[in-house]
């Protein structure tokens, strides 16, 4: 990884953390490089010259982005090779997408704990987390669209400047 490109640092330390949470690592170093992209995006090419890496691994964490709709094939006439950049709304669209999950895990929780009356220590934490996860449920989509609400409300912008 080279330094001339912007943010890097703090990209590859995003990266991480992404990582730390569960993310694979090569698609999450290629998101967080694309977040200090040029506006036309980088193409698998600059991403693995930027990352260090091989075009192989560029082009599993791609696909494996594009899958889940974080980042964006961009198309541009007479040029040959894809661009990549981060899909608008990615992130409150992935959050709001997966809402129902918690739902459904909240019901596999409680289920849980219903078949084990004999551990009622375990059994209230089991209920506990499925509480929380329906409320995940419920508010993830209220906060996203609060939050595009906000932003997209004239003078009311929440981007950082």
């Amino acid at each position: 990884m080279t330094n001339e490109h912007p943010g890097a640092e703090a990209a590859e330390q995003a990266a991480a953390m992404l990582t730390a949470v569960g993310m694979p690592r090569m698609p999450a170093r290629v998101m967080m490089a694309l977040a200090g992209s040029p506006d036309e995006g980088y193409t698998a090419a600059d991403l693995a010259d930027r990352l260090g890496v091989s075009a192989a691994a560029v082009s599993g964490a791609v696909r494996y982005l594009v899958s889940m709709r974080l980042i964006h094939r961009l198309s541009r006439p007479g040029d040959r090779r894809d661009r990549y950049d981060l899909a608008e709304d990615s992130w409150s669209g992935m959050i709001t997408a997966n809402a129902p999950l918690y739902g459904t895990l909240a019901a596999s929780l409680d289920r849980i704990a219903d078949e084990n009356p004999g551990a009622p220590a375990s059994a209230a934490r089991a209920h506990e987390i499925a509480d929380f996860l329906r409320y995940l449920a419920e508010r993830m989509p209220q906060l996203a669209a609060e939050w595009r609400a906000g932003r997209d409300a004239p003078g009311e912008g929440t981007a950082a400047g």
